[in-house]
C-alpha cells in the first residue's frame, strides 16, 4: 500500500503539468480521488503497457467494480461507467460489439475519408480566411479544430449537419468535470434521448453509414445488439470519436506556434507533419485520464503496491506520455525526436478503434492550415491560455490565432 494520501485530481486541470509531474514522483501507480471516487492512478508506460492487455483488468463495472450501484448514482462521471457499450465490455462481450463497429474504420473506409476531410477542412479554412482578411482573430480551437473532426464523425454517422446543434452541447458537458451531479444526470438522459430519436430519424433514411450498419446488425437477432447498446454505441462514437482529435490538433497547432523552430523543421523538409501528431499525442496526449477499469483479481505491482480485487485503476495517459523513464526531456517537443512512442489511444484490445482516422484528421488539418496561413500566430502569450475544465481532456479551452498578411485565397493541391 502506498504511503500517499490519495492525491485529490483538479476538476479545473489548473496545473495539469504540475499534477502529471506528482502522480510520477509518486510511483508507477498511486491511488487518487476523482470527484470522491478513489482509483488507482498508472503512470509508468510499462506498466500502464501491461495492465492494458491484461485480463486481471476489466472495463465492465456490473461484473467488476463492487461499488458500482453506489458510484453510478451519485458521482458526476457516472456516464462514463454506466453505458453499455464496447467501452464498459469485457471479454467476449466486448469483442462481439466491437466487431459490429469495426467495418465503419477498416483502412480502406478511413481511405476514402481522406478526400472529405480535406475537402471539410478547405471549407472551414476559407471562412477563416475572410475574417483574416478583416484583420479579426480567430479561435482556432473553436472554429477549426472543434468544427472539423465533428463534421467528419456527423459524416461518417450519417447525422445531418443541422443536427449539430443539437449534438454538440450535451457531448460537450459528458468531458467535463465542473458539473454536479444532478448536470450530469440530465446530460446523459438528454444526450441519450437526442441519439434514440436520431436512430428512429435514421430507421427509414438507411444509407452507407455506420448508424445503418448498427441498425441493421440490431434487427438480427444472432447478433444479440439492443437497443440501448445501440444507442449508446453512438453515444461512444459521437463523444470519443471527435473529442480526441479536437485536442489533438488544438495541442499540435499549440505547439507549433510556441515551438517555431519545430514548425521550420516541418516546412523545411526535416520532418513530416506526421511527426508533429505522434510528437503531440506524446507530449500532451488529448485525453489525460480515462475511467475507469477494475482489477478481477489482485494484482501485485511491486512489494508495496497490490491492487486489490474491485479496485478501480485510472489510465493516466498525460503522466505516461511525459515519464521520464520512456523519454529523455520528455517535457520538450521534438518532432525529430527518434522515439515517440506513447499510448494515448490506449493500448491491446481497447486500443481506440478509430485511431487511424483521427491521425489522418490531424495531419491533413495541420498541413491546410499551416500552408494556407504560414504568418499565423497565437494572439496572446500561451502562458495565458486557459485549459479545459477537465480532469479527462486535455488541451486549451479556447486557441485565439491572428492568421497573419499572407493568406492564400485557397488551400494548394
Amino acid at each position: 500500500m502506498t504511503n500517499h494520501e490519495p492525491l485529490v485530481l483538479n476538476p479545473k486541470a489548473a496545473d495539469r503539468a504540475r499534477e502529471d509531474a506528482e502522480l510520477i514522483k509518486r510511483g508507477p501507480a498511486t491511488l487518487v480521488d476523482i470527484l470522491g471516487v478513489q482509483a488507482w492512478s498508472i503512470t509508468h508506460p510499462n506498466l500502464l503497457r501491461e495492465l492494458l492487455t491484461d485480463d486481471r483488468v476489466s472495463k465492465d463495472p456490473r461484473q467488476h467494480y463492487p461499488a458500482f450501484d453506489e458510484v453510478s448514482k451519485s458521482w458526476p462521471l457516472a456516464s462514463w461507467i454506466i453505458v453499455e457499450n464496447m467501452f464498459t465490455a469485457y471479454g467476449g462481450e466486448h469483442r462481439r460489439l466491437r466487431k459490429l463497429v469495426q467495418p465503419a474504420f477498416t483502412a480502406r473506409r478511413t481511405q476514402a475519408m481522406v478526400p472529405i476531410i480535406e475537402g471539410i477542412a478547405d471549407e472551414l479554412l476559407s471562412g477563416l480566411a475572410k475574417q483574416a482578411a478583416q484583420g479579426q482573430s480567430v479561435d482556432l480551437r473553436a472554429e477549426f479544430a472543434y468544427r472539423l473532426p465533428i463534421r467528419v464523425i456527423f459524416r461518417l454517422m450519417g447525422v445531418p449537419q443541422s443536427w449539430e446543434p443539437r449534438l454538440s452541447p450535451p457531448v460537450d458537458k459528458v468531458f467535463s468535470t465542473a458539473h454536479s451531479v444532478e448536470v450530469q444526470q440530465a446530460n446523459h438522459v438528454q444526450l441519450a434521448g437526442l441519439l434514440n430519436e436520431f436512430v428512429a430519424y435514421k430507421q427509414d433514411r438507411r444509407d452507407d453509414d455506420l448508424t445503418t450498419v448498427l441498425i441493421a446488425a440490431r434487427d438480427l437477432d444472432e447478433t444479440g445488439l439492443t437497443d440501448e447498446q445501440l444507442a449508446d454505441t453512438l453515444m461512444l462514437i459521437i463523444s470519443a470519436g471527435f473529442e480526441t482529435t479536437v485536442g489533438l490538433i488544438t495541442n499540435a497547432a499549440r505547439n507549433l506556434f510556441a515551438h517555431p523552430d519545430e514548425l521550420k523543421a516541418v516546412t523545411g523538409g526535416r520532418a513530416a507533419w506526421s511527426d508533429v501528431v505522434e510528437e503531440t499525442l506524446r507530449r500532451d496526449a488529448p485525453v489525460a485520464h480515462l475511467p475507469l477499469r477494475y482489477a478481477v483479481k489482485d494484482i501485485k505491482v511491486n512489494d508495496d503496491i497490490v491492487i486489490k480485487r474491485g479496485d478501480a485503476i485510472l489510465a493516466s495517459y498525460g503522466a505516461s506520455g511525459r515519464h521520464e523513464d520512456a523519454h529523455k526531456d520528455s517535457d520538450e517537443f521534438v518532432v525529430t525526436r527518434p522515439d515517440k512512442a506513447h499510448l494515448a489511444f490506449g493500448h491491446g484490445v481497447h486500443l481506440c478503434i478509430g485511431a487511424p482516422l483521427a491521425r489522418a484528421e490531424a495531419t491533413i488539418a495541420l498541413q491546410q492550415l499551416f500552408t494556407r496561413f504560414p504568418d499565423a500566430a497565437l494572439a496572446i502569450p500561451d502562458a495565458q491560455l486557459k485549459p479545459q475544465e477537465s480532469i479527462i481532456s486535455n488541451s486549451p479551452a479556447a486557441l485565439p490565432v491572428h492568421l497573419g498578411r499572407h493568406v492564400l485565397a485557397e488551400t494548394p493541391s
